[in-house]
């Protein structure tokens, strides 16, 4: 396959192999965790049982408890504006905002999210201007992008979002070379500019995040000639990963580890099959263990064919927070966790949430290869001392159920209140 410039890898890092990759993070989340647990108020307690010296690298981390960010809020009113995570390292610039609230730092440190990687992936180069659509008000998403950008030699007009005639005003006098943004928006943009008869070609690369880039949406960018890429990443963490021309999946950032759990605990799965995502982040300033994100994603075999040889993974597949109410009571899938825990003999669990005679029901759905006829029975008691309601329990063969990451389905129909 011949090499384009698009396929020039951001650095040597993308390309390195395997081992040498996995030497590099054993070393620098050796020197996280050891910061982390000497400085960070939330972390020194977190790790305060764990033997660092027994955590060699990656594929120990599930000694290391997990962070979750649904507990983010509530750690940053016990203790703000950080919740206690950030190390004595962390000298702040900026400070940003997300919903919870959730307060972010932003080091003093060029291209501190890391999005200058996922930018070069999309096209951009020293001298481009990228037209930024992201917020820059109180959230962190335009200032990941700009800092990406101009880490890159290239310039930034900061257009922000909404108000969609002053942009396609803006974008016909400047003439970008590229747009970044929610994956929606451009298109809304190109098309007032054609009703306008704004001349907008100059836009011929866009960096898209924060929403699905959804087929019809790629193929209106693609007729057009508009090489689209998009990332995923969140306010905490910057950039998790990125797309690059091959379009064959995201490719995990190097400056994070990410794990594929089973929803609500810190148990891998399989390659192939969905799973919350954890991200460790390697930053002793910063010092993100194990952050479960709450989104679904799955682990990719092998490599890129563009020539980065990092790990990848399929993309943002939906939410890992199954939890709903039943009977007024919550239901989570840690208890669905918990019950595997207690009977080995459950291969694999869905609970299966639906709706009779005005009643709620419970069915756990179990895959076993036991023929214990009062295996259901014991189950269905466990049900009931973990969850504080009983369920009927269904054995099923096998590999019958599907390993999409679900362990919680509610079937109920919410459209008549």
């Amino acid at each position: 396959m011949a090499v384009t410039l698009l396929d020039t890898p951001y650095d040597d890092l993308e390309t390195r192999s395997a081992d040498a990759r996995a030497a590099a993070q054993a070393k620098a989340l050796a020197a996280v965790l050891t910061e982390a647990k000497r400085t960070s108020f939330y972390f020194s307690r977190a790790l305060a049982d764990i033997d660092l010296d027994a955590v060699h690298g990656p594929a120990d981390l599930t000694k290391v408890p997990v962070t979750r960010k649904a507990d983010m809020a509530a750690l940053v009113q016990k203790n703000p504006p950080f919740g206690g995570l950030a190390t004595a390292v962390l000298k702040p610039a900026r400070v940003f905002a997300s919903p919870g609230p959730i307060y972010e730092p932003e080091a003093r440190r060029d291209d501190f999210w890391r999005y200058a990687r996922a930018l070069w992936a999309t096209g951009l180069r020293p001298g481009d201007l990228l037209h930024n659509c992201f917020a820059y008000h109180f959230t962190p998403a335009g200032a990941m992008m700009e800092a990406g950008a101009l880490s890159l030699g290239a310039s930034v007009f900061p257009a922000g979002t909404g108000q969609t005639d002053q942009q396609v005003e803006a974008a016909a006098a400047l003439k970008p070379a590229a747009y970044s943004g929610t994956p929606d928006f451009l298109r809304t943009i190109l098309e007032k500019a054609e009703a306008h008869g704004a001349d907008l070609s100059s836009i011929r690369m866009a960096h898209v995040t924060g929403g699905a880039l959804l087929p019809d949406t790629r193929a209106f960018y693609d007729a057009r000639g508009t090489a689209v890429m998009q990332s995923y990443g969140t306010a905490e963490l910057g950039l998790i990963a990125y797309e690059s021309p091959a379009h064959d999946g995201l490719i995990v950032d190097e400056g994070v580890i990410v794990e594929i759990v089973a929803p609500g605990t810190g148990d891998p799965v399989a390659d192939g099959e969905a799973g919350e995502v954890l991200v460790t982040l390697l930053d002793t300033a910063w010092p993100l263990l194990r952050y479960a994100t709450g989104d679904l994603s799955s682990r990719l075999p092998g490599t890129s064919s563009c020539g980065r040889t990092g790990p990848r993974i399929r993309g943002w597949l939906g939410r890992a927070d199954q939890s709903t109410k039943v009977k007024g009571l919550f239901v989570h899938p840690h208890q669905v966790a918990e019950l595997r825990r207690r009977h080995p003999e459950i291969l694999h669990a869905r609970l299966v949430i639906g709706r009779e005679a005005g009643a709620d029901t419970m069915v756990l759905q179990i895959e076993t290869e036991t023929a214990e006829p009062s295996f259901t029975a014991t189950v269905a008691d466990s049900v009931q001392t973990v969850t504080r309601l009983r369920a009927k329990v269904e054995r099923v063969a096998p590999g019958a159920l599907p390993h999409d990451g679900k362990t919680i389905v509610d079937t109920r129909d919410y459209r008549h209140g």
